[in-house]
């Protein structure tokens, strides 16, 4: 399978609270990074682990997927009802059909601030940018 639908199929097992599905996806070894919050996830069971016991209210929308080879990038939008919405950027290795690494930036919309210096050098994005 393509590196690219590796992904998409991995958000929609993800959606689909499907996790034997997510299972077959991704490596025994597979590594995950979460750089914000200085996180590494090591093994499948500990990805699957992590994703299966996250608190419910949650769906994923892909937003793209795009890919080089086995470097494919994602970037999905997560709704959360009553904490609000995440979106992360994501970046995965795909060797012979399963997820091998990731490093993912998660982080909510408007949660940094825009400097003043910028302020006059800029726009706002709108919430469906």
């Amino acid at each position: 399978m393509e590196p690219s639908k590796v992904i998409a199929l991995l958000w929609d097992r993800m959606q689909a609270r499907d996790w034997a599905g997510v299972a077959a996806l991704v490596a025994e070894d597979a590594v995950v990074e979460w750089p914000l919050t200085g996180e590494r996830i090591v093994g499948r069971d500990a990805y699957l682990a992590v994703n299966r016991e996250y608190p419910e209210g949650w769906s994923i929308r892909v937003l793209r997927v795009v890919a080089e080879g086995e470097e494919v990038a994602s970037e999905v939008e997560v709704p959360h009802e009553g904490v609000g919405v995440f979106r992360a950027a994501s970046f995965w290795t795909v060797r012979a059909g399963l997820v091998t690494h990731g490093r993912e930036y998660w982080t909510s919309p408007g949660s940094d601030q825009r400097p003043e210096w910028r302020a006059a050098l800029t726009q706002p994005l709108k919430s469906t940018d």
